[in-house]
């Protein structure tokens, strides 16, 4: 038999993903999964995304570059507009399925953990909840190691004409980024320029902001749900989200507002 459209994307395995716990089962808790599952799916192609930025940017080829960062903003606007769908459920129908989920939450969602390590945002402390032995903890621990869009971004910009200190070169790949005078710069330099480069200095502007605006949608969403609660699966819940709401990802690109 030929190939099938069912065939091709699976989609009797995918359909057969969704499997609720709660008695009955509540009606509710079917959009949960599927949002959340779809969630994943996108986090997968914005890995797939970023991985492949980060190549084109070695390879100093902007037009890709670009393309791939258009698109992962892109997803980020259907990440944030997939907030109204999960906002239909409510704090009653929530509780009643909630139980269920016992240690499960979204704080342990390694895609997203992956996301934050290529995108520069570093916290060790994230391992206390990947034992050793795990193959998301053997991912993360990769990635920790190996360049950021940050640092693919200066390499990139040092080729192109523009000196970037050895200091912001050669630093702690295991840390986020730091503010730096000579590397901001440059920066005001390359805007001055009114190139490409300027146009990807723009497209991070408007990826940090992009993954700001879904951490605010994802806290109300969190906080009209469950109000101050301890969140799913005992994490800090609304408390925490707020304290990573306003961490940018990328300082210096920032900083040289003022400047320019």
């Amino acid at each position: 038999m030929s190939l099938t459209y069912n065939k091709y994307l699976k989609i009797d395995e995918l359909l057969a993903l969704q499997q609720p716990l709660s008695k009955d089962p509540e009606h509710d808790e079917m959009l949960f999964i599927i949002t959340h599952q779809v969630y994943e799916l996108w986090f997968k192609q914005i890995i797939h995304e970023l991985t492949d930025f980060q190549t084109a940017l070695t390879q100093n080829n902007l037009p890709i570059a670009l393309r791939n960062l258009k698109r992962v903003l892109h997803i980020l606007k259907l990440l944030v507009a997939q907030m109204d769908i999960i906002e239909t459920l409510s704090p009653v129908s929530f509780r009643a399925f909630r139980d269920r989920l016992e240690s499960a939450s979204g704080f342990q969602s390694t895609q997203f953990r992956e996301i934050e390590f290529i995108l520069g945002r570093r916290n060790p402390s994230v391992f206390a909840h990947y034992p050793q032995g795990l193959a998301a903890r053997d991912r993360l621990e990769s990635l920790l190691l190996q360049p950021s869009i940050w640092d693919s971004f200066l390499h990139c910009l040092n080729d192109s004409g523009y000196p970037m200190p050895p200091s912001a070169l050669t630093r702690d790949l295991t840390k986020p980024p730091e503010l730096n005078p000579a590397v901001q710069q440059q920066l005001i330099k390359i805007y001055k320029d009114e190139s490409l480069l300027t146009q990807l200095c723009e497209q991070l502007i408007d990826l940090d902001e992009g993954l700001q605006e879904w951490r605010y949608r994802h806290i109300k969403m969190v906080e009209r749900t469950i109000g101050n609660k301890i969140g799913t699966g005992g994490s800090m819940g609304v408390d925490y989200l707020y304290k990573t709401l306003h961490a940018t990802l990328f300082p210096d690109l920032w900083a040289i507002r003022n400047a320019l």
